[in-house]
């Protein structure tokens, strides 16, 4: 196994979900309370990821991180080399293709939450965000944490937006995903297989989790 793609790959996966659980828990708190109107337009976007060809957003990542692009121009003003084909670049994709696994889980544990424990720390005097620490957050832990573990393995195995956006470049952008697909291609299937066996087991053992953590009934 290329240890060097799988620090790589573990690296994304667990700062990506850190990334997530940031963005994606107020998104997802938004979510589960919003009554605006447009809702479903903000929903349809966080999901997109989930029907979207794998290419087509790698695609429109890499144009909009390109080097003629706005965003691309700054990175460079800024850091002195492309976001394109970077770490960076590689995390950013990870992060937009792996946020309906992070904020839909989360919204549906959010939204499962008793609303009266909700409205009974408000009545006490509990300002909004003291009661989503004190109430909120701990009721709805198990769902967030599935969310958040889910939203590791789906990043520790991505593919075809890692290609697209980052390339194949040993320490930088290669991947255990892109590591498989380069022992294939060498006609070395032991390798391929020692690797494929690691992500299948890694895959099995976050839904055994997720499942788990899911029976948990929320409290309330």
């Amino acid at each position: 196994m290329d240890l060097q793609a799988l620090r790589l790959s573990f690296t994304l996966a667990a700062l990506t979900t850190v990334v997530l659980l940031v963005v994606g828990l107020p998104l997802a708190s938004w979510l589960a309370t919003s009554r605006w109107r447009w809702k479903p337009v903000i929903e349809a976007v966080v999901a997109l990821p989930l029907v979207l060809p794998p290419t087509v957003l790698g695609f429109y990542l890499l144009v909009a991180m390109g080097p003629r692009s706005p965003v691309g121009q700054a990175w460079i003003a800024t850091f002195g080399r492309p976001l394109a084909f970077s770490f960076e670049g590689l995390l950013v994709a990870s992060i937009l293709y792996s946020l309906p696994f992070a904020v839909q889980p989360f919204a549906a544990s959010l939204s499962s939450v008793d609303r009266r424990l909700v409205e009974a720390s408000h009545t006490l005097g509990v300002s909004r965000l003291g009661t989503f620490f004190r109430v909120t957050l701990p009721l709805a832990l198990p769902g967030i944490v599935a969310g958040a573990v889910l939203t590791f393995a789906h990043a520790l195995g991505e593919f075809g937006v890692v290609l697209m956006v980052g390339g194949n470049i040993a320490g930088e952008t290669r991947t255990l995903s892109i590591a498989i697909f380069d022992s294939v291609e060498q006609l070395d299937y032991a390798t391929a297989g020692r690797t494929a066996l690691f992500l299948l087991t890694v895959s099995f053992l976050v839904l055994v989790v997720t499942y788990a953590l899911r029976r948990r009934p929320v409290a309330g």
